[in-house]
Parts: structure tokens; C-alpha cells; sequence
């Protein structure tokens, strides 16, 4: 149940279906925990591409990306627990870092939107300090929807810029403005400069604890490139220093 906030109940139905599924193809007799959770896996995070071939670098690059989002994750205290952190490919992701809230939640704080778009840059950081502004890749594409989405709309939307004040600017289903919502030139840069400070200023926020952490970023890269896979709990344990503890393939299916 804490690892299914917001499951209506058709959800939770597909996901025993799921579950059953997997059971059945492995012969097994009954539906087990690690069904069940491989079930939310596929459904929340995508199928893996088990025949999908990475080369070393590209790996280790995931490997620092997906560490990225994890540690200022970690770092910033409104942002959901971590539920699992992956350089195994899935659906058009090369790796992900799965949070999940602890309970269902229907408003958002201004705080967690910050610390949401921090994580979301986080990736982009992660690249750029370990490899340099040359070598930053187009691996941040969603990352970059995503922020300039939710920061669009704090502007827009939700009354969250000051400069832009608490009207709503926010388009119509059209993607268009109405005829009562016309908004003027000036009006219209302030929206985009307000969203652009905003986005930035999550990505410096994002390098800058990146940097303070640099210790963790590393060691969390290392243990998802000789694991791929880990779990919220393994990835508290590895910066603890303490030993991961699971079967000697987990996470290598």
C-alpha cells in the first residue's frame, strides 16, 4: 500500500493481473512479493529493453546522471522518498529514478515545487560537472520538458511569481489564449523571462549541491554501474558505507 499512492482501483487490479503474469512465465506456483513489485516496476517505470546494448560510456554516463537526480533528491528536504534508482533501459528512458510520495497528495507547496525542479535539472548537473560543458548530452530532453512545464505553470497558472503577480495567464485547451485572457507583448516577456529564472535557478541549485556532494554522487554512480539497479534502502546503506546487501544477482535480471 506504501508503495501505491494514488493506485485507483482498476490500478491496483492491473497490477495483480501483472504480478500474475510474471508468476506464470517464471512456472511458479504462487504470485510472490518480488512479482508483485517487478509488476509495479513495468507498470510505473515502463518494460525493461533487455536487448538494448549499451556501450561503457553511455552506462557510465546514465550512471552519474541517474545519481544526479538521486543525491539532490536526497538533498532537498520537501522532495518524495526514492523508490528505486535504474540504468537498466526502460520505454524511451535510459535509466530513472523512481520517487514515490508517502501519501496521496491533492495541493503542492511552493517549497516542494522547487525542490521538484531541482531534481528534475539534476541530471543536466550531474553531467556537466563530471564531464564538462562539451560533453553534456541530450539525455535531459524529458528532464527540460518537465521543468520548463511546471515552472511555466507556477507562473501562469498557480500565482507563484512575484513579478508576474496572482492572475492567471494560463493558456486554453487550444493551447491559445482566450479573448478575455489577451495578455500584452510586455506581459508575455515577463512569462517567459519569470519561467526562464526559474528554471535556471533550479539548475544552479542543483550544481551547487551536486558539488558540495560530490562524494556521494561517486560512490551512488559506482554502486548503480556494479548493480544497475537499487532500491531506496541499498541506496542509504552505500552512502552510509554500509554493504548492499542482496542476493549476488539481484538486480541484474
Amino acid at each position: 500500500a506504501r508503495g501505491t499512492p494514488g493506485f485507483s482501483g482498476a490500478d491496483l487490479a492491473n497490477l495483480v493481473n501483472e504480478s500474475a503474469l510474471l508468476a506464470a512465465r517464471s512456472n511458479q506456483m504462487l504470485v510472490t512479493m518480488q512479482n508483485l513489485e517487478d509488476a509495479k516496476d513495468r507498470i510505473m517505470m515502463g518494460s525493461e529493453r533487455k536487448s538494448m546494448v549499451m556501450q561503457q560510456d553511455e552506462k557510465t554516463l546514465t550512471a552519474y546522471h541517474e545519481g544526479g537526480h538521486a543525491i539532490v533528491s536526497i538533498n532537498c528536504p520537501n522532495s518524495d522518498p526514492i523508490h528505486k534508482a535504474t540504468i537498466i533501459p526502460r520505454g524511451r528512458a535510459l535509466g530513472l529514478v523512481m520517487r514515490l510520495p508517502e501519501v496521496d497528495r491533492f495541493s503542492v507547496s511552493r517549497a516542494k515545487l522547487h525542490d521538484d525542479l531541482a531534481v528534475a535539472m539534476a541530471g543536466r548537473a550531474a553531467e556537466e560537472l563530471i564531464f564538462g560543458y562539451d560533453k553534456v548530452t541530450t539525455g535531459a530532453s524529458s528532464d527540460i520538458e518537465q521543468a520548463t512545464r511546471m515552472a511555466k505553470a507556477m507562473v501562469t497558472k498557480w500565482g507563484l511569481s512575484d513579478k508576474v503577480g496572482t492572475i492567471d495567464y494560463s493558456p486554453d485547451n487550444t493551447g491559445g489564449y482566450p479573448a478575455a485572457k489577451e495578455i500584452s507583448d510586455e506581459t508575455s516577456k515577463l512569462i517567459d523571462s519569470e519561467t526562464r529564472r526559474i528554471v535556471d535557478e533550479a539548475l544552479q541549485r542543483a550544481k551547487q549541491i551536486l558539488t558540495d556532494k560530490r562524494n556521494d554522487l561517486e560512490k551512488l554512480a559506482q554502486g548503480l554501474l556494479e548493480f544497475e539497479t537499487l532500491s531506496g534502502e541499498e541506496i542509504k546503506d552505500l552512502l552510509a558505507g554500509r554493504e548492499v546487501r542482496r542476493a549476488a544477482d539481484a538486480g541484474k535480471r
